[in-house]
């Protein structure tokens, strides 16, 4: 059964009711009844298009952490063929929050790095609910080196609420290993491309999107901090998050506004998780388009591309 958000409702009574109308299209009155089913699921469209056409940064962000929504494994296995995943950071241990490798995107050789949250209970804590370790960035940063040595492009996917808060993380130099997956990112002498699929939080998320291109599906979000967590600092009420979410413009159109961002990838009605196939197929387009506008530029040109783009933020806000 499908998963609905509270602000669904209107959705879910129209399509249960449509649901109800097709068990009983094998009678005497199954004509009339498949028109009434057609009309019905006429207006449910219509309401489910003007809902999703007006949603808040707060429904946003519900979307974004959608259960059904497509994860990295999604859209690894339907873009890109001959993956090889690597594992571990040679230093420490594996950490399966990022999975990374090689493999071929539409036939081209890439390097790919994901943040994978995991869609069972099972998978969520295998892969500790996308928030990684150090070893994650250390790996990610390991395998940024393998593409740059080899010119290969790097294809980021970004869903993390953030990085791993935990005790242990700090031990062995969480910030540390942040900073210096975010540098291996600037470093790059190949093009590099990162799509926020879901939620892009705070340093987890930079240290794998400081890319030539950066991408965002239509509902997904990217900020510092989530928006219990900034309700949390700046009014000490966590249940304040709608108002957080609003004024701190954390939505694909806002940052695109901003120049944070360089396109939005849109989504099929209803978002990623209606239309998963729909989603990834659009993913997978914008991707090679962004790789296609890199394409001509040398390692200096990108380092220079790279680094003037991140400067230029914030700068032009006022």
């Amino acid at each position: 059964m499908r998963a609905y958000l509270d602000f669904e409702k209107p959705v879910a009574e129209l399509e249960a009711k449509v649901e109800e109308l097709r068990t009983l299209t094998e009678g005497d009155d199954a004509v009339e009844i498949r028109e009434d089913v057609s009309r019905l699921e006429a207006k449910a469209f219509a309401a489910l298009k003007d809902l999703y056409d007006g949603l808040t940064p707060w429904q946003k962000t519900l979307v974004a952490r959608h259960p059904e929504r497509p994860r990295f494994v999604d859209y690894c296995r339907e873009l890109m063929t001959d993956f090889t995943p690597l594992a571990g950071d040679r230093k420490f241990g594996e950490d399966q929050a990022i999975l990374a490798g090689f493999g071929r995107f539409r036939g081209e050789a890439v390097a790919i790095l994901g943040q994978e949250k995991g869609s069972t209970t099972e998978t969520r804590v295998r892969h500790n609910f996308g928030m990684a370790r150090p070893e994650g960035y250390r790996k990610a940063a390991r395998i940024m080196e393998m593409a740059d040595r080899f010119g290969l492009p790097v294809i980021s996917f970004v869903d993390t609420a953030g990085a791993y808060p935990g005790i242990d993380a700090e031990e062995r130099g969480q910030a540390e290993a942040i900073a210096r997956s975010t540098e291996a990112c600037l470093a790059l002498g190949a093009p590099n491309v990162a799509l926020v699929i879901g939620e892009g939080g705070s340093g987890g998320a930079i240290a794998v999107a400081t890319a030539n291109k950066v991408l965002m599906l239509e509902h997904s979000v990217y900020s510092v901090i989530s928006p219990e967590g900034a309700a949390s600092i700046l009014w000490r009420d966590s249940t304040r998050a709608q108002d957080a979410a609003t004024a701190m413009k954390i939505t694909a159109q806002d940052l695109l506004r901003f120049g944070i961002i360089d396109e939005i990838v849109p989504e099929p009605v209803g978002g990623a998780h209606r239309d998963r196939e729909g989603a990834v197929r659009a993913a997978g387009d914008a991707i090679e388009r962004a790789l296609a506008s890199l394409a001509g530029l040398g390692p200096k040109e990108l380092r220079d591309h790279r680094a003037a783009k991140f400067e230029a933020i914030g700068r032009s806000l006022g």
